[in-house]
């Protein structure tokens, strides 16, 4: 899975519009991210800026948008209202799809410690990039905002993590910045079947992590108790890393639950969804729909929808597209308007307008392979026909969970099917690799070897692109040798008659097996690496005999049961 970061830096500038599209333009520079909001404001004299991208892209993005920054803004003439304390005043990383906090985490200490060493931009790591548990908290990095630095400069223990040092004009004119990484946030109003603000409130508090106050009596008009240092006595909610208002909306014409998940990992959105549904039925208010404000990952969405699938006792394996569909459903995401995951969802916004061969028909894909183009080829076809059988593992195992009379085993098969999907991702995904990787090759072969310099770099770029198309072919037996873990499952404990579709998933992923490995000796002739080369070829047989093997064993059974 392709890992994809959110970058939210904010910027001490919300009036100049040329400033702040120099910041942008800096940011965008050679298009390897993907700007999704500018937001300035002129009373906090801050832009929001979000963008999203693979992580080193992002990386050197904010590098370039924190380098700008610090040449147009002068700390030393800056006021808003917002809190801050240099020209990038914040700049969280937040994992949107294949990373963890954890990574993102250090990622964030890095592109301090970067900016500290290369721009001279003194940093603070905050959130889950913090060093110590105080400075977690953003406001104890951010203490005395920018007029307070000069006396925190320098000093050990109020200083910055990265860069620090007395104060001097170059930090008077830049000031500090606060690099961190956090979950990502999501903001969602659940939609009442009241006009009640009260109410809504009421519902709000009985699920925010903060609660309401404690009161004398445990009377709703009581009077709210303290604590010993005079500060409120609170009663926690049911959902940790939230906060919630209850609010009417003219627009709608209903009370909603306004609420923002601060930590998607503690609390997901279905779980939110579930909770804050179950408080508004005790007190007497159904939860109609969900609105979701701004744009949500992917996983949020998969999450729900295989929640929402398991509580029906439904098999998960299935196309993400369905799965998407079912968590719009359950958690009312079209009530207001219609929900178009292409607008909302982050990873369906980052897709590229380069043409794909999965994204063809089938008949457009035999015709692009029966072209005079020598791509796609068999290392192509041998991808897609291990992304069948995957396929059809998936579908019997999906019709076997559904079976009447078998309803106690449909988690058994879920299982399976999950496992079916997750192969064939692999495989689609191999399908266009494969197609790269040759034509990587075609690019070397119009590189410049006039010079010994340019004859040495090609010799160099072609031994890298034909390592690299030997090890996508291997890549590629080796998923569709995990299909036959798959098929034989549902040949031995699936529903009888889709037997022969094992069957017939066994022999397409016997053939991606061995077409594969056609490919990677082909392309290994070329190493000249020949251990490299040989330790290739000799995977790539170990492989190809067990899939034979393994292909004798199961179709045994599958003619066994249909003689039957």
């Amino acid at each position: 899975m392709k890992q994809i970061i959110e970058c939210v830096p904010n910027f001490s500038e919300g009036r100049d519009k040329g400033v702040i599209d120099a910041i942008v333009a800096a940011i965008e520079l050679g298009n390897e991210v993907k700007v999704l909001d500018v937001d300035p404001g002129e009373a906090t004299n801050r832009t929001v800026v979000t963008f999203v991208g693979e992580p080193q892209p992002v990386i050197e993005a904010a590098l370039r948008g924190m380098k700008k920054a610090a040449e147009l803004i002068d700390m030393s003439k800056h006021h808003g209202a917002h809190p801050r304390m240099g020209a990038t005043d914040v700049c969280p990383l937040i994992p949107v799809s294949g990373i963890s906090l954890e990574e993102c985490a250090k990622l964030a200490r890095q592109l301090a410690e970067r900016a500290a060493n290369e721009l001279h931009i003194p940093c603070y790591c905050y959130e889950a990039a913090a060093f110590t548990p105080e400075r977690k908290n953003l406001a104890v990095c951010r203490e005395g905002e920018y007029e307070g630095l000069a006396n925190r400069m320098g000093v050990e223990g109020k200083g910055p993590d990265y860069g620090d040092r007395p104060w001097d004009e170059d930090v008077a004119r830049t000031g500090c910045t606060a690099v961190g990484a956090r979950d990502f946030l999501i903001a969602v109003n659940f939609n009442l079947n009241t006009t009640s603000t009260r109410r809504a409130n009421a519902i709000a508090f009985d699920v925010r992590e903060k609660g309401r106050p404690k009161r004398e009596g445990g009377k709703p008009n009581g009077k709210p108790m303290k604590d010993e240092n005079g500060n409120t006595i609170m009663l926690p909610g049911t959902l940790k890393g939230t906060k919630a208002i209850g609010w009417y909306i003219d627009e709608y014409g209903i009370a909603q639950v306004s609420m923002n998940i601060t930590d998607i990992g503690e609390t997901p959105l279905h779980v939110a969804f579930d909770e804050v549904s179950r408080a508004a039925a005790a007190r007497g208010i159904r939860v109609t729909g969900t609105e979701i404000v701004g744009l949500i990952p992917k996983r949020t969405l998969i999450d729900a929808g295989k929640h929402y699938l398991r509580k029906q006792q439904r098999s998960v394996g299935i196309p993400d597209s369905e799965i998407i569909k079912i968590a719009v459903k359950s958690m009312g995401l079209d009530e207001l308007k219609p929900f178009v995951a292409d607008e909302k969802v982050i990873e369906y916004m980052l897709k590229d307008d380069r043409k794909r061969l999965v994204d063809l028909t089938c008949v457009g894909f035999a015709d692009e392979t029966a072209s005079e183009s020598p791509a796609p080829g068999g290392g192509s076809i041998s991808a897609y026909m291990g992304a069948l059988a995957a396929a059809l593992g998936t579908m019997v195992a999906n019709l076997s969970a559904h079976k009447a009379g078998w309803d106690d085993r449909w988690e058994e098969f879920s299982n399976i099917a999950e496992e079916g999907r997750a192969i064939q991702d692999r495989l689609i995904a191999l399908v266009d690799e494969d197609t790269e990787a040759f034509n990587r090759i075609m690019d070397v072969f119009a590189m410049p070897k006039k010079s010994d310099a340019e004859k040495a770099a090609r010799a160099d770029a072609m031994e890298a692109a034909t390592l690299y198309a030997t090890q996508v072919p291997l890549r590629t037996m080796k998923a569709a040798y995990d299909t036959l873990d798959v098929l034989e499952k549902v040949a031995h404990q699936g529903n009888p008659s889709s037997i022969s579709d094992a069957g017939v998933g066994v022999l397409a992923a016997r053939a991606a097996v061995l077409g594969a490995q056609l490919n990677v000796r082909i392309n290994a002739s070329g190493l000249k690496d020949r251990a490299m080369a040989d330790k290739l070829v000799a995977e790539a047989q170990e492989i190809a005999e067990k899939t034979c093997a393994r292909e004798v064993e199961i179709l045994k059974h599958v003619n066994e049961v249909i003689d039957k």
